[in-house]
């Protein structure tokens, strides 16, 4: 019942706000015409006191006595009588506030709304929040104010925040979390991807720093040595990189998830793929940018990778380059291949020319706008690369 009631105040203020230019029209004329009689008055006192002070003659003071008379006889014949009807649009106006849109409103309620559905304050959707994630968030941060001393709390709500792009937060409940329990691989990566997700993608020196801990701990983290690979990449580094990248490969399973990933950097740095995906007849549905998949243009042969493996460093970036300008002009011809701009951005980055990465992702945008699942995947590569995204809208 409270609810129907401030539904019919606010609806009442609401239409009285709305009325109110319309029912002070006529109160504004009278305004007008009292005003302009009081003026017409004070001029007709000016008038004598120019006379008497023999400003001008007397012939000319009548004729002006006259027109100011007419004037003010003009104005005041309509203040006794009834004031002005409010003009017939006006009248369907009002009419419209008063009763049309109060029944719309209450319409839509009825047939959109819920009115029988019970209040639930902020106390009983934190009591319950089922699958809210943001009321489950809620939940523990208003633990954790109270408990801040909970490492197993800021152990839970650091991952959440990462995944919900809250970085900040993750850096500050990661931190909390290895001060509170101590370092742990996990929490370790962890921390050191939200470095790099404030980074835009670069892996800083703190980063690689907390990388190389987690790595003390764990050594063969798969996680942990793919990003100290990565920032070698980045520092321009390529040798080490590429002997980093394939000592991970060579260690790795050979149905490890993230072979098809350590592969392409391999082959980006100048060295040729190693493990399972090497085989370029073998596609990787689940990544088709890995290398050997014949769905991605410009993805080295066979023969291309056994010809690697007998060249110079010189020769194989040269190679290397050449394959990626293949790529480059295929994907001119035929820009709807996804895996093929992400293939191409990280090709160019890895090859330290920026303005060519730069203007790959330009035109992978132009396919795949910014707006949709692919599009974001572009961006996101190229902030973990580095390139400038200036200019462009997710």
């Amino acid at each position: 019942m409270l609810f129907w009631i401030l539904v019919a105040v606010l609806t009442a203020v609401v239409a009285a706000v709305l009325l109110y230019p319309l029912l002070r029209g006529a109160k504004a004329v009278e305004d007008i015409r009292a005003g302009e009689a009081a003026v017409y008055r004070d001029q007709l006192l000016e008038l004598d006191r120019d006379l008497n002070g023999g400003l001008i003659t007397s012939e000319e003071a009548d004729y002006a006595r006259a027109e100011i008379g007419r004037r003010l006889i003009a104005v005041s014949a309509g203040e006794p009588e009834e004031a002005p009807k409010p003009a017939r649009h006006h009248r369907f106006t009002e009419a419209f506030v008063l009763l049309v849109l109060p029944l719309l409103g209450l319409c839509l309620y009825l047939t959109t709304g819920r009115p029988d559905l019970p209040s639930q304050p902020l106390e009983a959707r934190l009591e319950n929040p089922g699958n809210d994630v943001a009321v489950l968030i809620a939940k523990a941060e208003r633990h954790l104010a109270q408990s801040p001393d909970d490492g197993k709390g800021w152990d839970v709500l650091a991952p959440i925040y990462l995944r919900t792009m809250r970085v900040n937060d993750a850096q500050l409940a990661y931190r909390n979390a290895i001060r509170l329990l101590g370092p742990s691989p996990a929490r370790l990566d962890g921390l050191a991807e939200t470095l790099m997700a404030i980074s835009d993608g670069i892996v800083t020196e703190e980063a690689r720093q907390v990388l190389e801990q987690s790595l003390t701990l764990e050594p063969d983290n798969p996680r942990g040595r793919f990003y100290v690979a990565l920032s070698m990449e980045q520092a321009g580094r390529p040798d080490e990189a590429r002997r980093a990248f394939e000592a991970l490969a060579n260690q790795s399973p050979s149905d490890a998830p993230w072979l098809p990933l350590v592969n392409q950097h391999i082959a980006m740095n100048g060295g040729a793929p190693a493990g399972a995906d090497a085989g370029p007849t073998q596609a990787n549905p689940s990544n088709p940018s890995a290398p050997g998949n014949p769905s991605v243009p410009g993805n080295p042969t066979q023969q291309d990778v056994a010809a690697a493996e007998n060249m110079s460093t010189g020769d194989r970036q040269q190679m290397i380059r050449g394959m990626v300008e293949s790529l480059d002009a295929k994907l001119s011809q035929d820009p709807n291949n996804f895996e093929g701009w992400l293939r191409l951005v990280r090709s160019y980055a890895v090859l330290n020319d920026k303005d060519r990465a730069t203007g790959a992702l330009k035109r992978g945008l132009a396919a795949f706008p910014p707006a949709g699942e692919q599009g974001r995947q572009l961006l996101a590569l190229a902030r973990e690369l580095g390139i400038a995204t200036e200019g462009q809208t997710e």
